[in-house]
């Protein structure tokens, strides 16, 4: 029953090889992790407000419930590995907050009153999340630490995009959620281009890199449709966000492996 949980739990992660489900082994593998924990705080709000729209909803109820499960695993991680008081401090901090956040995830079936409470604490997960990587990142001497933190924010982005897009479809988002839409589609693209463009990159990292942009066209082309209540869009930013993740996800653990 364990095995088949973690089967289950990579397969709708799209992690592959299961890689979110070893433990912590050093910086880099810690950086991924910490990291990840930053996309997960906005791929659970994108799933609950999928759920709340009758949007993809045993698909989103397994992302929802994997990703809340992947978390708590991976904040002990955290929490254990951390290196320095600061960065230990950090991870209790975002405990509590995790905790209130979790509560409304989970708590009770999505509802417009209690999506835009998600909607805000979202933020504030992925604030201590980010906060954590960055701090990781600088006990990381080689380059490979930012590259695993500049390609695992992308798998961030990703999922923001999409919960910016399913709040405002849902009519949860705030007067900033169109603007942290457009801001998150720029930073994506520039940062894909910083990706590309490293010397570090192996033929495998380019190739897997090609893939997402063009992953990226398709994402790209389905937030730009207007939400409607046949819900078509909604689904097409749900499917293609999954997919681009998928594809981000093979680009960071690669470039978790270079030292």
């Amino acid at each position: 029953m364990k095995a088949l949980f973690g089967l289950l739990l990579a397969l709708v992660l799209s992690i592959p090889g299961g890689e979110a489900l070893a433990q912590i082994t050093d910086l880099n593998s810690a950086i991924n992790k910490a990291g990840r924990q930053r996309m997960l705080s906005q791929r659970m709000a994108k799933a609950y407000f999928q759920i709340g729209q009758q949007v993809e909803v045993d698909r989103s109820k397994k992302v929802l419930d994997a990703s809340v499960a992947l978390f708590d695993r991976q904040l002990v991680e955290l929490k254990n590995f951390a290196p320095t008081p600061e960065i230990k401090d950090n991870y209790v901090k975002l405990e509590k907050s995790w905790l209130e956040y979790k509560d409304l995830l989970v708590g009770a079936p999505p509802s417009p009153d209690n999506g835009r409470k998600v909607l805000d604490l979202s933020e504030q997960v992925l604030s201590l999340a980010h906060q954590g990587t960055v701090q990781l990142e600088k006990q990381s001497s080689s380059s490979a630490g930012r590259l695993v933190n500049v390609s695992g924010r992308q798998r961030m982005l990703s999922q923001r995009m999409a919960k910016f897009y399913q709040a405002i479809a849902w009519g949860v988002g705030n007067e900033k959620s169109p603007g942290e839409l457009e801001k998150s589609r720029k930073e994506f693209a520039a940062a894909h281009q910083e990706l590309a463009a490293s010397p570090s990159n192996t033929q495998q990292i380019k190739e897997s890199l090609d893939l997402v942009q063009q992953q990226w066209i398709f994402f790209e082309s389905a937030l730009n449709q207007k939400p409607g209540p046949d819900k078509r869009p909604q689904t097409a930013v749900a499917t293609t966000s999954e997919r681009i993740l998928a594809e981000m996800e093979t680009v960071v653990g690669l470039y978790e492996k270079l030292k």
